[in-house]
């Protein structure tokens, strides 16, 4: 693949004589937002999730953006292509072309990416006009033009590529993956804690400056990533945990996630684990226990006490102890369906480009 790029022929272009650039049209204030639950995406200056903060509902104040256009957060060098319409919050810089579609600016994007990168704090800061002043290097064709085939024929070639151990992986994944007999509809009851789980023990305090390099997962109070906040090489005063939930204890008070791997833990989070309970027994209680959330907030942390003393609603057998097997049977047909969903659109994907 890398081939192709290199026998091509490249061409620097300044970015506002090919490209429409501007400012979007809503730039809302987050403190501004009305009907926040919704389907459109609000896009900030965030490195994750393709930018998108939430999905909100029509915001009347304000127009939307179009869709198929790259977005960018100059001051914090972050670009991602939006498909659909959305809002954003403020600046945002929007790259528009009438040649656009998701594969060319996938292509777009990490040759802009290159260019973002001599803007710095240091008196040459990223600013609209800097930006579209800017050359960007491009592949063209014989005639000296911009090669949006060439762009677009590549990035299906990458996709295709990353798509089909995908497919085949899914494939895998989902024989003997049936449960079977239709679940039963269960009987729900409160628990404490303390039954569900058998070991509730919070992680260990280690400050930021004490953090050495390494591969390991330290898990701390952050909604994001899975509650990984970064990666650690200390071997000594830590607290290791694995194969069990962690709840947050303040920060982002009640986020909840599964670990199915080793991980640092830091103070600001509790492991709540069940000796011989599955991966999928453990997802399905995820969102119940993030309804704590609710609950709690920054000035009133889940402490110890407190997190002994909480209940969750879980389904019972006809026996009136807790349903473990329906839990993890629930959860694996939801694996399921959420596998033949990816695999069905994966392999439209595949098909669309070997058929291109």
């Amino acid at each position: 693949m890398n081939k192709l790029l290199t026998q091509h022929k490249w061409q620097a272009f300044v970015l506002d004589e090919i490209f429409d650039i501007r400012s979007t049209k809503s730039s809302i204030d987050k403190k501004n937002l009305v009907n926040l639950v919704g389907t459109i995406p609000y896009i900030t200056r965030s490195d994750k999730n393709n930018g998108i903060d939430m999905f909100i509902g029509e915001q009347p104040k304000y127009k939307k953006d179009e869709g198929n256009v790259l977005t960018i957060g100059l001051d914090t060098q972050t670009i991602f292509y939006q498909p659909l319409p959305f809002y954003t919050g403020q600046n945002i810089q929007v790259i528009r072309h009438p040649r656009m579609n998701r594969y060319n600016a996938s292509f777009l994007i990490v040759a802009i990416k290159i260019l973002l990168q001599k803007f710095n704090w240091g008196g040459n800061g990223a600013t609209l006009t800097r930006l579209k002043r800017s050359k960007v290097f491009l592949p063209i064709t014989d005639k000296y033009e911009i090669d949006w085939q060439f762009m677009e024929e590549y990035m299906r070639r990458k996709e295709t590529i990353l798509l089909k151990p995908a497919v085949e992986n899914l494939c895998k994944r989902l024989i003997h993956k049936e449960c079977g007999d239709k679940l039963h509809l269960p009987q729900w009851k409160p628990f404490s804690f303390t039954e569900v789980f058998t070991k509730i023990q919070r992680g260990k305090r280690l400050k930021k400056a004490d953090h050495t390099e390494g591969a390991v997962p330290y898990v701390s109070s952050t909604a994001l990533n899975n509650g990984v906040d970064g990666f650690i090489g200390n071997e000594g005063s830590i607290r290791i945990f694995d194969d069990c939930i962690t709840i947050a204890n303040s920060g982002s008070v009640g986020s909840a996630f599964f670990h199915q791997y080793e991980f640092v833990a830091s103070d600001h989070v509790t492991q709540l684990k069940r000796k011989g309970l599955d991966k999928y027994a453990y997802l399905f209680m995820l969102p119940i226990i993030n309804r704590l959330s609710e609950k709690y907030c920054f000035n009133r942390e889940i402490n110890d006490k407190r997190i002994k003393r909480e209940r969750i609603l879980l389904p019972v057998n006809n026996k009136g102890e807790i349903d473990f097997e329906f839990m993890s049977s629930f959860m694996q047909e939801v694996e399921s369906d959420m596998l033949k969903t990816a695999l069905k659109a994966f392999k439209k994907r595949l098909n669309a480009n070997e058929n291109k």
